[in-house]
């Protein structure tokens, strides 16, 4: 159990993180999101030992860690932490760079360890290759092997992914958070993207200037958002007057809708006027104004700028979610 208590860091005068307090149970995989800015980066290094904090504790399986001050070496070693720099040795071979941690006593073990490693991120065929020589993505990719050499109890992820084109991407996370599971490692997610978090978080952590606005599982945070900031994290969202999708209910309420909940009704109270569409593959995302509001909603079909169309959402998803 990995337990953050009343943590605070501040970048000289600058604070960063404010009385930040939350628990990760062994093997279960956190997501920590948040708009840039507002300290993913700087808990995950607060975590590591890179950052000493100026208020608070952090303890493993009940024994408190100590930050860089109390170390002459940064870090823990049943963490790791894999940063968004690689940190990767550009003139050695990518073979090299996942073994550098990796005892050289049993060759042979560390060479099968290797190759393992190599498989799991979809580079077996870059071993003698120098990082030099490989794109950003493909550096990303071997970092993460890096990171995970040793078989460590916790992993710290940096937007592990960023860097790395969708089709290696989606098999990537499949590979990496199925091994996780497998080998019981707290895998702790620093990340912008909602495909990182949805599918394979166990928990969602919400940061917003520094300091912890929610916290729940995907399915809670996703369908029933707490305000427009958590419900924003997930893609567009309209912010919608419940007495225009339900008649005579309070004007003062209103509710939080994505694209894909809002369809095109042969009348309503919510009319609109097009504005903008954009292409989306499976559908058009269409951006559309009423009054002084303004609704994101989604069609299959285009609808051409300044067409006046009425929206509705399913009442009985609306009941539930206001």
């Amino acid at each position: 159990m990995l337990e953050v208590k009343n943590i605070s860091f501040s970048y000289d005068i600058l604070p960063v993180l404010s009385e930040l307090s939350f628990s990760v149970p062994r093997g279960q995989h956190l997501s920590v999101m948040g708009e840039s800015g507002c300290g993913k980066s700087t808990l995950l290094k607060i975590i590591y030992g890179l950052l000493q904090v100026s208020q608070g504790e952090i303890f493993y399986n009940n024994e408190k860690l100590l930050g860089p001050d109390f170390h002459l070496i940064p870090g823990e070693d049943f963490m790791k932490y894999q940063a968004q720099d690689f940190d990767l040795m550009p003139f050695t071979t990518v073979e090299e760079n996942v073994g550098k941690h990796l005892s050289n006593f049993y060759k042979d073990e560390k060479k099968k360890r290797v190759r393992e490693l190599l498989e799991l991120v979809g580079m077996s065929a870059y071993a003698y290759v120098k990082p030099l020589n490989l794109s950003g993505g493909q550096q990303q990719r071997i970092a993460l092997a890096k990171v995970l050499a040793k078989e460590p109890e916790i992993v710290l992820l940096d937007e592990p992914f960023s860097g790395i084109d969708n089709f290696k991407k989606n098999q990537l996370r499949r590979n990496l958070f199925a091994y996780f599971k497998e080998k019981d490692i707290t895998c702790i997610v620093a990340t912008h993207d909602i495909d990182d978090t949805l599918a394979y978080s166990d928990e969602i952590l919400v940061l917003k200037k520094g300091e912890i606005v929610s916290r729940d599982t995907p399915e809670n945070l996703y369908s029933k958002p707490p305000n427009m900031y958590v419900a924003s994290l997930f893609g567009e969202v309209s912010e919608l007057p419940v007495h225009l999708l339900i008649p005579f209910k309070d004007k003062g309420k209103t509710v939080l809708v994505y694209p894909h909940e809002i369809f095109i009704a042969k009348k309503s109270a919510l009319k609109v006027v097009i504005k903008k569409s954009y292409y989306k593959g499976h559908a058009f995302l269409h951006e559309a104004y009423y009054g002084d509001g303004v609704v994101f909603f989604e069609n299959p079909v285009e609808i051409e700028e300044n067409k006046s169309v009425f929206l509705s959402v399913n009442k009985k998803f609306l009941e539930e979610r206001i």
